[in-house]
């Protein structure tokens, strides 16, 4: 039956008001904790009970879900019915129910959600407006388990931004819906063409692929949009949908490309004779959107499974995809984040075809040594370049070829360059000229909203919060005045994190306060710390705290800002950047030497210094085909500043009073979680004492073979676990015999110094040991999941057993072998761990400190220059 004559049958007939309007088929596995706020969103629903009926299938749970839905059943048996059947999925569980479905449309809510108590009445009214609707999307609203908190933070939620309304996706085809249990559908639709879930498309997409295909059988792809209509969407707190988990799921790469959405894009394309709808173009580029935003991570807590031949074979599917896509439609898309290199990976690097953009991006302009960072992208051989500046043929100064790796493969490759601005600058791509911009283009415009243009054309100014704009005034004028100018002139601002210091930013500021008398040098770091109080017994005012209005004018009027760490509160301060453009220079110092591929954190910061300490290191960053978007321009090997403290320690103690065996895993970003929105500092979760982490760190420290080791060989155990992680430590229940150290109140270089040995995870600290030719351990019982991309990197250039500086042990057991094998070696470093050192740290020379003061001088030097710090002290 055409939707016309169904519209025609209800408008005669009344739609027969006894007849069951909505069927509820829900899917139950073990989902017993969720079910009292289910059961409570329909029992309470103000739409007629005698319409409605609920069929739950229960799918084998092995909880209390099924003692809890007979119970339902036995309340409600006019409205319940509650099927059951062996464990096999989400989508058989959902056919199961549709078959014995009796009303006019059948929606499949999920039982981990909730429903509002209008939100049936709200859809039948809509439908009694609108009856030729073949499809009713409704409004889904994030309940964030863990917090309490109900958001409209739906990434589609403009789609619900207006009143209730109807929209042929043929009209507007930037409309979508791909949400079964937030969807209600046609029973005729589903039955007379016996359209059912495929269960094989796991573990997401199958509700997008049973959406599309049913729009795809009705004569109109129209959906209602009842934003009145409200599905409360559980984000479960332990992350255990099959959403949240699904980047881990080889399905996700191998089936549902190819089950999923080849298949609706070629039903589409054989519909309409060409390109498929663009409405379906659309969803499948917001489906993509997903991947290659994951892609971009720093790190996936699960791993991924894109990787080796599951991503080779994404690959292959993405190219098929893309054969079915518009190019025009990829450049329009604006629906969700899709960024410009993704749009050239989609239209050019999948084609096979050679490819060169035909622009040059102007990305940074160093106004001092007047050079500009120009960047293009190609695919295939490299173009031939040439570059020319005042009609004559000029060489980049610095420059490098990165690449676009995604899934496993460079799929792009982007070419940067530092040039000098001599004059008229011209660049030719194989024998043409490129047009050259300051930026990357932006998403074509194929649909403008009236308020898109009337903005175009506004005379008025953009709004301020006045309140803001009147109280800034004062500060922005102090800072501007002689005597603050005069003070902080040229200043050196020096950090570490916000809430501690005993890092790269305090040994520089020591030193230049030691050395270079001429850096206008200052430190920062929160108030009420322990190291802020420290500081100021040894430095004085020159130690400024955090978020005070000493602070703001210093950074007003600061020339550097030098950090150990990169994240926004400390490069870009919110408070700062409300105030003024920032023009300092930003020098990063690091935390530690760089061995994972973190690229995917660092690429977005601006930096104007990149510090790096070893020749392994730094090539893996400005090297040609590595994934960082710096170049030697940026990046210097000076070494860390911290390292000519570490040196002079280590020196002072001899091998006889080397008495620790020091323990230091580092974290887990699952493990701990920011205390609050933004803050640096972190808490340990809920799971964590039951997490492997703590109880295999836990059964290493606890081994009585350890404690008799160093009881025979006189060595104390000190644990010593990332800041992150300290505060777990006085619920630890460390042994006897096993000291608990922190950071705070601990002198950690002194700590090194005086180790025998170090036992770590992957922690960078093992560098710390190395540079003091103190042998190491490495304890990597979760390797799989880590150096997978689990934590807070992805592997890097660095293999712990081809480039460790020791043994690497899988369990307790070998590691305690592997610590007593080092104490009985009277622990020395073994030859072949003494070359990887050497080879590490070529030059250990008590320097670091004065090349990373000369680097960052350098910067605001006039081009040409070549004063030391050396020649400064003179």
């Amino acid at each position: 039956m055409s939707l016309s004559a169904i519209s025609a049958h209800e408008s005669t007939t009344g739609a027969d008001r006894n007849q069951t309007r909505f069927s509820i088929v829900s899917a139950a596995y073990n989902v017993a904790k969720f079910l009292p706020d289910f059961i409570a969103g329909i029992d309470t629903q103000t739409f007629p009970a005698e319409r409605l009926e609920v069929i739950v299938v229960d799918d084998g749970s092995t909880d209390e879900t099924t003692r809890l839905l007979h119970e339902w059943q036995q309340r409600r048996p006019g409205l319940v019915t509650v099927l059951s059947q062996p464990n096999a999925g989400q989508g058989s569980a959902r056919n199961f129910g549709m078959e014995k479905a009796r009303g006019e449309w059948i929606t499949f809510t999920d039982p981990d959600d909730i429903l509002e108590a209008d939100y049936l009445q709200r859809v039948d009214e809509f439908l009694q407006k609108q009856p030729a609707t073949s499809m009713i999307a409704t409004n889904r609203i994030m309940f964030h388990e863990a917090t309490g908190e109900i958001t409209e933070s739906h990434p589609l939620r403009w789609m619900f931004a207006k009143e209730d309304r109807a929209v042929d996706l043929h009209r507007f085809p930037h409309f979508f819906h791909g949400s079964a249990p937030a969807a209600f559908f046609r029973a005729d639709v589903l039955k007379t063409n016996s359209l059912r879930f495929d269960d094989a498309i796991r573990p997401n997409f199958e509700d997008g692929h049973f959406c599309t295909s049913y729009l795809l059988l009705c004569e109109q792809p129209i959906v209602g949009f009842v934003q009145s209509a409200r599905y409360i969407y559980r984000k479960r707190a332990d992350s255990s949908s099959t959403l949240q988990n699904s980047v881990s799921h080889s399905g996700r790469y191998l089936v549902v490309p190819k089950r999923g959405y080849l298949d609706v894009l070629r039903r589409s394309a054989a519909a309409t004779g060409g390109y498929p709808a663009e409405w379906v173009q659309s969803l499948i580029l917001y489906e993509l959107s997903y991947y290659f935003l994951a892609e971009t991570a720093v790190s996936i807590t699960a791993g991924t499974a894109a990787q080796g031949e599951v991503a080779a074979q994404f690959i292959e599917s993405l190219r098929e995809i893309r054969e079915l896509l518009d190019p025009v439609v990829i450049e329009s898309f604006a629906l969700r984040r899709f960024d410009r290199v993704w749009r050239d990976i989609l239209i050019h690097g999948l084609s096979g075809e050679p490819w060169v953009t035909p622009y040059a991006v102007v990305q940074n302009f160093d106004p001092v040594s007047r050079r500009l960072k120009l960047v293009y992208r190609y695919v295939g051989p490299a173009p031939r370049e040439k570059l020319m500046s005042r009609g004559l043929e000029v060489q980049a100064e610095d420059g490098k070829v990165r690449d676009h790796v995604y899934f496993g493969r460079p799929l792009m490759y982007e070419r940067i360059a530092w040039l000098p601005l001599n004059g008229t600058l011209r660049l030719e791509l194989n024998g043409k000229p490129v047009d050259i911009r300051q930026e990357w283009p932006q998403p074509a415009l194929t649909n403008v909203r009236p308020v898109k243009i009337e903005r175009w054309f506004a005379a008025e100014e953009p709004k301020e919060d006045v309140e803001k704009r009147w109280s800034d005034l004062p500060i922005k004028a102090l800072g501007r005045s002689l005597p603050v100018r005069q003070r902080y002139r040229h200043a050196w601002v020096l950090l570490d994190r916000l809430h501690d210091a005993d890092d790269n930013g305090e040994r520089l500021f020591e030193y230049l306060r030691r050395s270079r008398r001429d850096v206008n040098a200052w430190f920062v770091i929160e108030k009420d710390t322990p190291d802020f109080e420290r500081l100021r017994k040894s430095a004085g005012k020159r130690v400024v705290a955090y978020g005070s209005l000493r602070w703001k004018l210093l950074m007003l009027n600061c020339q550097h800002l030098i950090s150990s760490h990169a994240d926004k509160p400390v490069h870009s301060p919110d408070e700062i950047v409300r105030l003024i453009e920032p023009k300092w220079r930003f020098s990063f110092l690091q935390h530690g030497v760089i061995k994972d591929d973190i690229s995917r954190w660092l690429n977005p910061k601006r930096m104007d210094l990149f510090v790096t300490s070893t020749p392994q290191e730094h090539e893996s960053i400005v090297g040609d085909h590595t994934p960082y978007a710096f170049t030697s321009h940026e990046v210097k090997m000076t070494g860390l500043p911290r390292f000519d403290r570490l040196l002079e320690l280590g020196n002072q103690v001899p091998p006889s009073e080397r008495k620790l065996i020091l323990v230091c895993p580092t974290w887990r970003q699952w493990l701990a979680v920011p205390k609050e929105r933004g803050s640096h500092r972190r808490v340990v979760t809920d799971d964590f004492f039951a997490s492997e982490y703590a109880q295999r760190w836990l059964g290493f420290l606890r081994d009585d073979r350890l404690r008799e080791l160093a009881a025979e060989h006189g060595l104390r155990i000190g644990f010593l676990p990332h800041p992150n992680i300290q505060p777990a430590l006085p619920d630890l229940q460390l042994p006897p015999h096993v000291e608990a150290l922190s950071f705070v109140g601990n002198d950690s270089q002194r700590l090194f110094a005086s180790a025998a040995l170090m036992v770590t995870d992957y922690s960078s600290m093992a560098f710390n040991a190395a540079y003091l030719d103190r042998p190491v351990v490495y304890f990597q019982f979760d390797a799989d999941l880590v150096l997978g991309g689990g934590h807070t990197g992805r592997q890097g250039y660095y293999d712990y057993e081809r480039d460790g500086f020791g043994p690497v042990a899988r369990t307790e057991q070998e590691t305690v072998a592997a610590v007593e094998a080092l104490i009985r070696d009277d622990g020395s470093v073994r030859a072949e761990y003494q070359r990887r050192v050497a080879a590490t740290f070529p030059d250990r020379d008590g320097q670091c400190c004065a090349r990373t003061a000369d680097a960052i001088a350098s910067m605001t030097r006039p081009r040409g220059s070549t004063r030391s710090s050396a020649a400064a002290r003179k």
